[in-house]
């Protein structure tokens, strides 16, 4: 663990099912490996039946691919009908919200995020082994990423 995080002491998180950060706003849901095999397990379908159903690649900035969940028009998540209808099967992403890399970056980013989720900081006290666990666990399940090659559901992990 990096020295001088704002995050050393620990922080404050608790869900309270609010459910604004699976709704209203367009966003992405990246997928490991292992969240495709679990929501695979929940959908009771193979690899390319629930890519086509539930998943997307988005193009990003570096020229791969990445397999995220699909949104609705509303920009909704797919998953999500009053809750998550996948929640025992969700991907880490959304398991370990709040405690992104990306949001962990300065207090700054993470107070601002305070702003739209009113889970961030009251509730439960995370300490900074849990939440370097989270950072930690995140690296060994690299999200599903290709080259982009057309539409192909071959795919690489990096």
């Amino acid at each position: 663990m990096q020295q001088g995080l704002f995050w050393k002491y620990g922080l404050c998180f608790s869900c309270d099912r609010c459910s604004a950060c699976c709704r209203y706003d367009p966003g992405f849901v990246y997928l490991s490996s292992r969240d495709l095999q679990n929501l695979q397990t929940w959908a009771s379908l193979e690899r390319s039946a629930f890519i086509q159903k539930y998943c997307r690649w988005v193009l990003q900035g570096d020229g791969y691919e990445y397999l995220c969940l699909k949104e609705l028009p509303n920009y909704d998540c797919i998953l999500w009908n009053n809750g998550c209808i996948a929640y025992n099967y969700r991907p880490f992403q959304c398991s370990s919200y709040p405690f992104w890399d990306y949001l962990l970056e300065n207090e700054q980013r993470w107070n601002a995020n305070a702003r739209s989720c009113s889970g961030i900081n009251r509730g439960k006290w995370y300490s900074a082994e849990e939440i370097q666990e989270f950072l930690d666990t995140a690296k060994q399940f690299p999200v599903i990423r290709r080259k982009r090659t057309g539409e192909s559901t071959d795919f690489t992990e990096k």
